[in-house]
């Protein structure tokens, strides 16, 4: 059975940074795509990051460069979304993707982790 369950979420001042992980379970890991998304109050849900497990490499949407950093531990099965120099557009939450077999299976999502960003 396939599990995506995030953690690292909260209410963060602007400025502030966060930590996301998503730890996976049930699909073979390091042949998948993970993905990023998030969706804020009334917006529909968008792409943040990618990361290739197979390869490392990394895809960004353009108003998160520079700010946010996804990366993954294939020994824990974890990816991670560094987020730093947080904003109030931020906020939303944040939900964790996986596309099995190179992208070229199924694809999971996780329960989301909510991010607010507020003074």
């Amino acid at each position: 059975q396939v599990q995506l369950v995030e953690s690292g979420g909260g209410l963060v001042q602007p400025g502030g940074s966060l930590r996301l992980s998503c730890v996976a379970s049930g699909f073979t890991f390091v042949t998948s795509i993970m993905n990023w998304y998030r969706q804020a109050p009334g917006k529909e849900r968008e792409f943040v990051a990618r990361i290739r497990v197979f390869s490392g490499t990394t895809t960004y949407a353009d108003s998160m460069k520079g700010r946010f950093t996804i990366s993954r531990d294939n020994a824990k099965n974890t990816v991670y979304l560094q987020m730093n120099n947080l904003k109030p557009e931020d906020t939303a939450i944040y939900y964790c993707n996986a596309q099995l077999a190179y992208g070229t299976g199924p694809t999971y999502w996780g329960q989301g982790t909510q991010v607010t960003v507020s003074s």
